[in-house]
């Protein structure tokens, strides 16, 4: 009994950890950019994350073509090689192509609003075109370098390999 007190505490904080951001909670269609790249989802709410590849602000509002990708159970895109298409977002306003720069994740929120035209290179490419409600964008990750200076050892052969040790040392004995 002791030891489950503890143990609900410990997975109450990391179910906590694991919530989406207030501004992109709610209920949305189940829905990838490739389904809705027809055009015949108009209107339905969505939810789609991703990479940003570029930002085109105009007079009244600001345009994001983005690289999708699913999300997590936070709502933050997992960045994998396969993607979901790729999807145009609009919102009033201006954003700054500095800040919300080439390659940074991003969370959009918002209704679909038909479809955009549009090239990727010499390919006419249809984008499912979104009516942001909120544009959210994610913190970069932090990089992890992993420290590999150890030198492993066997018992039975001495220093088996190592980033100080000469080429053909094959024991213990020279």
């Amino acid at each position: 009994m002791n030891r489950c007190i503890p143990l609900a505490l410990l997975s109450s904080m990391l179910v906590a950890c694991a919530t989406t951001p207030a501004p992109l909670q709610g209920q949305f269609e189940a829905l990838t950019a490739k389904d809705a790249a027809g055009g015949s989802h108009s209107g339905a709410r969505v939810r789609w994350g991703g990479t940003i590849i570029t930002v085109q602000p105009a007079a009244t509002e600001t345009c994001f073509e983005v690289l999708a990708h699913a999300v997590d159970a936070q709502s933050r895109p997992r960045i994998r090689d396969a993607s979901e298409g790729r999807f145009m977002a609009c919102r009033s306003g201006f954003y700054d192509p500095e800040v919300f720069s080439k390659g940074r994740e991003l969370t959009i929120a918002g209704t679909l609003d038909g479809t955009r035209m549009g090239r990727i290179g010499q390919f006419d490419y249809t984008y499912p075109k979104v009516a942001a409600e909120t544009i959210f964008l994610w913190p970069p990750r932090p990089l992890v370098i992993e420290r590999r200076d150890y030198w492993p050892y066997d018992p039975f052969w001495g220093p088996a390999y190592g980033p100080h040790w000469r080429v053909g040392y094959w024991g213990p004995f020279w």
